[in-house]
């Protein structure tokens, strides 16, 4: 049949359909040609920087690099505080896993993780599983040892193990003095208590980056072509403690916890002139170079954090007022109530059964009677304004974190004894560091310095980016007032009343003795005693103040058996450890000879420091080194305690293992700057 296929279609109508497919199948092609030249366009054109950018960390890893802390030193440039460089390795269990490696010359990757595990256990002596554990994570990043000396570490940084690499850290070291003002870094290097927390920002410095290539093979190297950020290392700040009073003061505040069996013991040192801290202390311490032996409550800055009711030192405010307003002089003669006084039904009670007592006598031995009547003869308001006068009340505003202003009330809101017990001490609380303000402003003639511990700012290069100058808060009494104080009353103290045990062969010294009972859920208890002295020297041109606080102790606590003969053997030993002081002083033989050979100095924590840098730090403090094993080791014990106070020039035995290895220190630092995997 013509004009027809089979099936009976005509042949025109077939030839249509088909092209119509074959249109439509072009159709599609051209839109997918079409549709893959956009996407193309996109890729290579109009998105070609986000591509780049995915690419790119296919290949690059941006790696931060931590900066140096900055250091803390003491007020002569002496470390209290580094950061010593370490090493951490990590690995990629993924690449430990399947990198493969020559066994019996063939290539296998079966034994590869446990290898690497036994390699790890064997050179830190841990269990094999517990490296094997960490290597079986399914992440792709997994620390295996942080913070291990470069000595140590040195070996397997050599060995350039498939998959494990190693970075730089710091840790922080210490001289383990002033535990509670420095504080700690945690191990991130963030401080988290004392200046390392109050300054971490201008310690931590600025962060750099580093961006590495990896190679098919998991090996990193820095990437050609793309900005490489240096670290910046963090300002170093100076204080005005001094290393060697530090040490001092607290090893007497340890041994008189010790004698007394006190809870604790707080102790504080200032330059009267400026307000500069010489030494701040507190027992119980803590090891600053063992974190495991970290505590809050031990981390506490008592001196400022702690308020409690003073006793008698709180007398400088009566004492004051009085010579001021009432124009009390020390021979006033004054009735003692034969050691009794009744006030609103309330008996107070002396310790001495006195008649009649000159002024004078009523400070030498402490009279709680006097100072009431005194207290009363002087009004609320008048009181109340030397007590704020003083500063009590109201934070001293030292650059430390965590302090208190104390308890005071407001006159109007006072009963009928809070003003006569106030006169002695009660009815407020303070903190040590108020109260050494107050004798401090009576050395300097009357005016009121405000007492700081950073006395200023250094860049790596050593040059001074901020200063603090001494500050002036206020005149609190007349010059005059302040002299009179001195001379008739707390030096007294010293010479023949409750503070005698407080004398300083060879110098002047004027202060004050406080036992104060605890209050505690509400009732003041027999056994619970807060024994404190104050004072300063020389009395007749006061250069240095001091407060001895010990809490609650039991041998004994009266504060003229218990506080001050700490602050007598401070002052000794201060004045024979510091040549400057002496000249000051202008000591001369017998007592300059006594004085000298009460020296000693604080050793330091020496484990895990090479063997050379041990010796350095020793000498630093005024000690030899006596040694066992190589210098090229590190230190795996000390025959004397980190804290321990020994004679000056004395020897401290070491012993030294763990040898660092083929390569130097240097080496080992250059490598741990360039390849890492």
């Amino acid at each position: 049949m013509n004009g027809q296929r089979d099936g009976g279609r005509p042949e025109g109508e077939a030839g249509k359909e088909f092209g119509l497919r074959f249109g439509a199948v072009a159709f599609l092609f051209a839109l997918l040609l079409v549709a893959i030249v956009i996407k193309l366009l996109s890729i290579q054109v109009i998105d070609v920087q986000k591509y780049k950018k995915m690419a790119t960390r296919q290949h690059e890893r941006e790696v931060v690099e931590v900066a140096k802390r900055g250091g803390i030193v003491d007020r002569a440039g002496n470390r209290l505080a580094e950061s010593v460089q370490k090493i951490s390795f990590f690995a990629d269990p993924y690449l430990v896993r399947n990198t493969p490696v020559l066994i019996n010359g063939v290539k296998d990757t079966v034994n590869k993780a446990s290898d690497v595990a036994a390699r790890f256990a064997r050179h830190f002596g841990k269990s094999s599983r517990y490296y094997s554990r960490k290597l079986r994570k399914k992440g792709r990043f997994v620390w295996m040892e942080r913070s291990v000396p470069i000595a140590r570490a040195q070996e397997l940084m050599d060995a350039k193990i498939p998959g494990v690499g190693f970075e730089n850290e710091q840790q922080r070291y210490y001289l383990n003095l002033a535990s509670q003002v420095i504080g700690l870094t945690d191990r991130d290097n963030r401080g988290i208590s004392g200046l390392e927390k109050k300054y971490h920002e201008e310690l931590k410095g600025q962060e750099g980056i580093r961006v590495f290539q990896r190679s098919a093979t998991g090996e990193r190297f820095l990437a050609a072509g793309e900005e490489q950020i240096n670290a910046r290392e963090g300002l170093s700040i100076q204080l005005t403690i001094d290393a060697d009073t530090q040490a001092i003061v607290e090893d007497e505040l340890h041994k008189a916890t010790k004698e007394f069996e006190a809870q604790a013991a707080i102790g504080i040192v200032m330059d009267v002139e400026t307000g500069g801290i010489l030494a701040m202390a507190n027992y119980p311490a803590f090891n600053m170079n063992n974190r495991g032996n970290y505590r809050p409550e031990k981390a506490r800055n008592r001196a400022i954090t702690d308020a409690f009711e003073p006793g008698s030192t709180f007398k400088i405010v009566m004492a004051s007022a009085a010579t001021e307003v009432l124009g009390r002089t020390a021979e006033d003669t004054l009735d003692a109530h034969n050691g009794t006084y009744t006030i609103h039904r309330r008996v107070i009670r002396d310790h001495e059964k006195y008649e009649r007592m000159t002024f004078r006598e009523a400070m030498e031995y402490s009279s709680n009677i006097i100072a009431a009547k005194t207290a009363m003869e002087l009004g609320a308001e008048t009181f109340y304004d030397y007590v704020k006068r003083f500063g009590f009340g109201e934070k001293t505003g030292i650059d430390l974190i965590g302090e208190v202003p104390g308890l005071l009330r407001k006159p109007q809101d006072w009963d009928k004894t809070t003003l006569p017990w106030m006169g002695y001490g009660y009815a407020c609380t303070v903190t040590p560091l108020q109260i050494l303000q107050a004798y401090a402003t009576v050395a300097n003639d009357g005016v009121m310095m405000r007492p700081y511990v950073v006395s200023r700012m250094l860049d790596p290069d050593g040059n001074v980016v901020n200063e603090v100058r001494p500050k002036k808060v206020r005149r609190v009494v007349k010059s005059e007032t302040a002299e009179y104080l001195r001379k008739q009353y707390f030096e007294p103290v010293v010479g023949k009343g409750t503070g005698t045990e407080a004398v300083i062969p060879g110098v002047s010294a004027a202060g004050k003795t406080g036992t104060a009972q605890k209050l505690k859920n509400g009732s003041y208890h027999q056994g619970a005693y807060v024994s404190s002295f104050v004072g300063f020297f020389p009395a007749d041109k006061p250069k240095i103040a001091a407060i001895v606080v010990i809490d609650e102790p039991t041998t004994a606590y009266y504060a003229s058996m218990v506080a001050a003969p700490v602050f007598s053997r401070i002052g000794r030993r201060m004045i024979a450890s510091s040549e400057p002081l002496k000249e000051a002083l202008a000591l001369v033989s017998p007592e300059k000879q006594l004085l000298d050979s009460l020296k000693a100095v604080a050793v330091p924590e020496l484990g895990g420091l090479p063997g050379r840098d041990a010796r350095r730090l020793l000498k630093w403090t005024g000690l030899a080194m006596e040694y066992e094993g190589s210098l090229n080791d590190i230190v795996t014990g000390q025959g004397v305690a980190s804290g321990t106070m020994v004679d000056a020039g004395s020897p401290v035995k070491v012993t030294l293992g763990h040898p660092i290895g083929p390569q130097s220190l240097p080496s080992a630092l250059d490598a741990a700057k360039g390849n890492r995997w």
